[in-house]
């Protein structure tokens, strides 16, 4: 599971997310990729299903690029605990993922392959995404 190997602090507030993905937003390793449509959290978990399910549907051809990281604490309070007593622990990690961010890329199989491929990951986040290919994001449209 992907986690960072420390941290500087071990509990994060959750912030906004606002705006469209400034950096990460263009293909820059594969030929297709797995854009964010929506903001959202993208868990540990998330990311490693969707990388297991694109290794299975490639039937280990071409190369995967995993192009977000979940470096942002997910805590949580134990149910039915009274107030106060401080922030939960740490349970999983997520990663920040705004509209426009390149989650996934593949390279080096036919487009009909590598679109089913991506297709198929996409079930596995719990936003909407969309498969892309370099020729559509060099026109910018999103």
């Amino acid at each position: 599971m992907l986690m960072p190997k420390r941290v500087k602090y071990r509990k994060q507030q959750r912030g906004r997310m606002r705006g469209k993905a400034l950096r990460g937003a263009e293909i820059s390793f594969g030929d297709y990729g797995l854009m964010a449509m929506e903001p959202g959290w993208v868990t540990a978990r998330q990311i490693e299903a969707a990388r297991r399910t694109l290794a299975r549907e490639m039937k280990r051809r071409g190369k995967v690029w995993i192009r977000i990281f979940p470096d942002k604490p997910y805590t949580h309070r134990a149910a039915e605990t009274r107030m106060g007593k401080g922030k939960g622990n740490v349970e999983y990690w997520v990663a920040v993922v705004k509209p426009g961010r390149m989650m996934f890329e593949i390279g080096g199989l036919s487009e009909a392959v590598a679109v089913e491929a991506l297709h198929q990951a996409s079930y596995k986040f719990s936003i909407r995404t969309k498969v892309v290919t370099r020729e559509e994001r060099a026109t910018g449209a999103m």
